[in-house]
C-alpha cells in the first residue's frame, strides 16, 4: 500500500485553460473499478505539435503509432489510457493502438492519424480496446476547457498525487498560458522526457522552434530525475501550441520571444519533473544533486547521475545515515575522463563533509546526521576543475519501494 503523504508535494495549482485544448475523462473501468483511467485531449484545428520519445528499444506501440501520426498530420486529439502500458505486445498491440485512434476519431469527426495514442500501466498484456473505446463517448461529451485537473488525476498509477503546473506570460505584449500534466512515481529514468506528460500553451509558434523548444526544455528537466534508473518503454513528453494567443509568431529557436515561451515552457516542465521525484514511489527524501566546477555539463551530468543511481548512496538517504564514503566512490567511478581526487569537495545540505580526497577536518557527525535527517537535501559536489554545473534529482531508496515492486502485478 503506498504513503499518505508525498515528500512536500502540494496539490497542483490552479490549472489555467489553453485557449484551442479541450479535455474529458472517463471511469472505463480498464484496469481497476471506479476510477478515472481514460483521457482525451481535443486539440483545435491548426494546433502544432512536438514530442520527444522513449528511447527504450522496446518501445511500446502507441509510442510507435504516435510516431507515425505525428509525422503524417497536425494532431486533433490525445487518447491516454493507463493500467497496461500496451508495450511487448508486438503487431497486436500496434493494431488495437491504431484501433482506439479509428474509433475516436469517429467519435469526434477526424481521421485516424490526427490521433495520437498514450498508454502506462503493465508491460506485455494486450490493451482491453473494448473497454477503451466503451469510454470514449464519456469522454468526448465532458470535453471542456477546464478538464486539466480530472486529465492529472486519469493518468496517474502508482502516483499518489496528481501532478499539474501553469504559467502565464506576455510575449510582444501579447498574454499567453503554459499548462501540463505528469505522471510517473516508479521506473524513471527518462531518455528524453518522462513516463507521460502533456504540456499546451497558446503561443502561435512554428513547428521548427516548438520542436527545438520541446528538446531543450525536457534536456533541463525531464531528462535529469531518477528514480530507480529504469528507463520505460513509454515515455512520451508532448507539447502542443494552438496559436490562439495571436502573439507575432515565434519562427527560430532564438530571439527575445522564444527566450520568453522557454521560460515559461522549461518551468512548467521542472516542476512537472520534481513533482514525479516528490511522489517518487516509497520516498521519503527528495534529493537535488547538483555537481559544480566540471569541465563541462556532460560531466557534470555523468557525476550527478552515476550518484543518483547508486543504490547504497539512495539507501544510506533513506537511513539519514550520512555515510560519505558511497558518495566519494560513486563520485571516483564516474565515467569521465578527468577528475582530480584532491581538487572534488562533498556538501549536504551545506555542511562540507569531504575534502582533498578525505573527510573535512571540521566535520562531525553530529553535523552530517542533522543534515540527512532533512526531508528535502541538496548534496552538492564540486569538482574544481571547471566553470560547468548541472542539477539532477532523485530519491531515497526505501523498504516502500521493493514492495510496491513486488507486489505492483498483484
Amino acid at each position: 500500500m503506498r504513503r499518505a503523504m508525498a515528500v512536500n508535494l502540494r496539490p497542483p495549482t490552479e490549472l489555467q485553460p489553453v485557449p484551442g485544448i479541450r479535455i474529458g475523462t472517463a471511469v472505463a473501468g480498464i484496469r481497476k473499478k471506479d476510477r478515472r483511467d481514460l483521457v482525451v485531449i481535443e486539440c483545435a484545428r491548426g494546433t502544432r505539435a512536438a514530442a520527444v520519445f522513449t528511447q527504450n528499444r522496446f518501445c511500446a506501440a502507441p509510442v510507435l503509432v504516435a510516431r507515425e501520426h505525428l509525422a503524417a498530420a497536425k494532431p486533433r486529439a490525445l487518447v491516454i489510457n493507463t493500467g497496461f502500458a500496451n508495450a511487448g505486445t508486438g503487431e497486436a498491440g500496434r493494431q488495437d493502438a491504431v484501433a482506439i485512434c479509428e474509433a475516436l476519431a469517429q467519435e469526434i469527426g477526424t481521421s485516424a492519424t490526427e490521433v495520437l495514442p498514450f498508454s502506462t500501466g503493465v508491460i506485455g498484456e494486450r490493451l482491453p480496446v473494448d473497454r477503451v473505446t466503451a469510454g470514449l463517448p464519456n469522454c468526448v461529451a465532458t470535453l471542456d476547457e477546464s478538464g486539466w485537473a480530472d486529465a492529472a488525476v486519469g493518468i496517474m498509477t502508482t502516483d499518489t498525487r496528481p501532478k499539474g503546473s501553469s504559467r502565464r506570460g506576455q510575449i510582444a505584449g501579447v498574454g499567453v498560458t503554459v499548462t501540463g500534466i505528469a505522471k510517473g512515481a516508479g521506473m524513471i529514468c527518462p531518455d528524453m522526457a518522462t513516463m507521460l506528460s502533456f504540456v499546451a500553451t497558446d503561443a502561435l509558434v512554428s513547428q521548427a522552434a516548438l520542436d527545438a523548444l520541446v528538446r531543450s526544455a525536457a534536456r533541463t528537466s525531464f531528462n535529469r530525475i531518477t528514480v530507480d534508473g529504469d528507463t520505460s518503454t513509454n515515455d512520451s513528453c508532448v507539447l502542443l501550441a494552438t496559436g490562439r494567443a495571436r502573439n507575432p509568431v515565434i519562427d527560430a529557436p532564438e530571439g527575445e520571444s522564444y527566450e520568453l515561451l522557454h521560460t515559461l515552457v522549461a518551468g512548467v516542465f521542472t516542476e512537472l519533473a520534481q513533482a514525479i521525484i516528490r511522489d517518487a514511489e516509497g520516498a521519503t527524501k527528495f534529493i537535488t544533486i547538483e555537481v559544480c566546477g566540471g569541465h563541462d555539463e556532460d560531466e557534470c551530468v555523468e557525476v550527478a547521475r552515476t550518484i543518483a543511481h547508486s543504490p547504497l548512496v539512495k539507501t544510506a538517504f533513506f537511513a539519514s545515515d550520512p555515510n560519505w564514503g558511497r558518495i566519494l566512490a560513486a563520485v571516483g567511478r564516474a565515467r569521465i575522463a578527468r577528475l582530480d581526487v584532491g581538487a572534488v569537495a562533498i556538501y549536504i545540505n551545506g555542511v562540507c563533509i569531504a575534502r582533498g580526497g578525505a573527510r573535512a577536518p571540521e566535520y562531525t557527525e553530529a553535523q552530517g546526521r542533522m543534515a540527512m535527517a532533512q526531508a528535502e537535501i541538496t548534496l552538492r559536489v564540486d569538482l574544481g576543475t571547471g566553470p560547468a554545473t548541472a542539477r539532477v534529482w532523485t530519491s531515497d531508496l526505501s523498504h516502500e519501494y521493493i514492495q510496491i515492486n513486488a507486489e505492483y502485478r498483484t
